[in-house]
């Protein structure tokens, strides 16, 4: 007697997540081996998208300039744990979908942080 197991999917994901996971339906059989890499490659796929906007996040509205040493180390521990983030939260909160907002927000802050030292320059100039 061979023992199925079943992994539920939920079906109140979010929006980005769905995307990913549309493919999965409502559960996924661990044994059926297409239906195992669906499941992967959704995740796979959900865990960049969370690490390119958190690295736009990070690089709009936290970096510094650093050697390049140290920003090395920082964007592997930042792809670290973007990782377990995705692992653990992933599916349940709106992840990916906070940090487009973050990303957005802080780029929009960045962009007018630099037009107005353009501006108070030019100012300086003129007197």
């Amino acid at each position: 007697m061979q023992r199925e197991t079943v992994i539920q999917v939920p079906d109140n994901l979010w929006p980005v997540a769905d995307f990913f996971m549309r493919d999965l339906g409502g559960e996924v059989n661990v044994a059926d081996e297409g239906e195992m890499a669906t499941l992967i490659r959704g995740f796979i796929l959900l865990y960049l998208t969370v690490v390119i906007f958190a690295i736009f996040a990070y690089k709009f509205g936290f970096a510094k300039k650093l050697s390049p040493l140290k920003s090395l180390v920082i964007y592997i521990l930042l792809i670290i744990g973007t990782f377990f983030l995705t692992l653990i939260f992933g599916l349940n909160l709106p992840l990916a979908e906070s940090l487009f907002i973050i990303a957005v927000v802080m780029g929009v802050y960045r962009l007018r942080l630099s037009q107005e030292r353009k501006q108070h320059k030019n100012k300086k100039a003129e007197q």
